[in-house]
């Protein structure tokens, strides 16, 4: 014969103190979980969204980044030349982007202390493979001029880097003439200008970072792949979807969140589970009576331990409800924090997903059960006859 939910439900009501502390250690212990899984989660969706499916971007082989990677010129010439590559109807020209990547250091608002920003040299041909990136203050930089757009997280973070201020990179002063958003991805933690210029400034004009193309045909891409593979001018190169190089970016940072923020919940959880036991074991102690009284009445022991167990887990399911509410409003927030795959600074919200939300319910499911285990064993094992006495 099993208890009625009901009478689980009224016995939480009796203990009010140390029912409530015990959902508030929960909640504080979910509330970390989730926002830990949050935080790497959103380091992934900020970076994936980054690069777009359409488009491949080439890299010397053997670097792991644009930093590390060097195209020659005239390479990058023999790569846009395959019949692969997409041409622009409106110019003929190939629907590609010669890029160069470099990092130089602002002072932040938050800190005062030096960030590194990445400031990346494109063509004009950027803006229309990645159509995610406006202008919404100011305008485009002209080719052939030292001007930049900055992204919006760089002009809100960053001291001198607001329309109309002047930025030096190696040495050479550059306007900024415009602001632009690309929708929360990478991109608006960066700042462009025109590639030769740059690569001037650089004094590196033998050679691209990267360069980022669209096929003709989406599909082609293995294709495309083996012609390089097989082409002794080419075979320098590596080729990878621009999406997939940008997830591969993001992996070892979001390990390293993921670690470092389980590691510390681990910690936390201990104190959760010994909180809910404590209740627990209080609540078995202050309703022995009741406990020989079911007993007594012809309930079974197993029944007894099942309705201690489903308090525990009820206690818990309420405080990791209530955890995941309140970590689900840092996605309202933006942080910006180094890439430790590039030591660059990168902007990215929290990002909630029903993945990260059932396993916090289950985080704290796992809780109820270990910290409400033995306290209902205990309960179960309880003798009729010493209940009742001790009344």
């Amino acid at each position: 014969m099993a208890i009625p939910f009901t009478y689980t439900l009224r016995s939480l009501f009796t203990r009010k103190l140390t029912v409530a502390l015990t959902i508030l250690g929960i909640a504080l212990v979910v509330f970390v979980f989730a926002a830990v899984l949050m935080l790497a989660y959103g380091v992934e969706k900020t970076l994936k969204s980054t690069g777009y499916t359409e488009n491949v971007i080439a890299l010397r082989k053997g670097s792991e980044n644009e930093l590390t990677s060097g195209v020659d010129r005239d390479l990058a010439n023999t790569l846009l030349a395959l019949p692969h590559i997409a041409k622009d109807p409106a110019t003929g020209r190939p629907v590609a982007t010669k890029e160069v990547v470099t990092i130089i250091n602002l002072l932040k608002f938050s800190s005062n202390d030096m960030g590194n920003v990445t400031v990346r040299g494109v063509n004009q041909e950027a803006m229309l493979m990645r159509p995610v990136v406006k202008v919404v203050d100011g305008k485009m930089f002209s080719e052939g001029s030292h001007e930049v757009i900055v992204g919006r997280n760089i002009q809100k973070r960053f001291q001198g880097a607001q329309l109309g201020q002047s930025i030096k990179i190696s040495g050479d002063s550059w306007t900024i003439v415009g602001v632009f958003e690309s929708g929360g991805t990478g991109f608006e933690s960066e700042i462009w200008g025109d590639v030769e210029l740059v690569m001037g400034s650089l004094n590196r004009l033998g050679a691209f970072s990267s360069v980022t193309m669209r096929l003709q045909d989406n599909n082609a891409f293995e294709d495309f792949k083996a012609t390089l593979e097989t082409d002794n001018r080419l075979q320098t190169l590596k080729v990878e979807r621009e999406q997939e190089y940008y997830d591969r970016q993001s992996r070892f940072m979001a390990i390293f969140i993921r670690i470092l923020g389980l590691v510390i919940t681990i910690g936390f959880s201990a104190g959760a589970v010994i909180g809910a036991m404590i209740t627990m074991y209080a609540a078995v102690a202050n309703r022995t009576v009741e406990i020989g009284t079911l007993r007594a009445l012809g309930f079974r022991r197993r029944s007894i331990m099942f309705a201690f167990l489903m308090e525990s887990v009820l206690l818990a399911t309420i405080g990791g409800v209530m955890g995941l509410v309140i970590a689900s409003g840092l996605q309202f927030f933006t942080i910006s924090t180094m890439n430790f795959g590039t030591f660059v600074e990168l902007a990215f919200n929290f990002s909630l997903s029903p993945e990260i939300s059932i396993y916090s319910l289950l985080f704290s499911l796992a809780m109820g059960l270990v910290g409400g285990f033995l306290p209902a064993a205990r309960a179960a094992r309880l003798d009729i006859l010493s209940a009742l006495r001790a009344s």
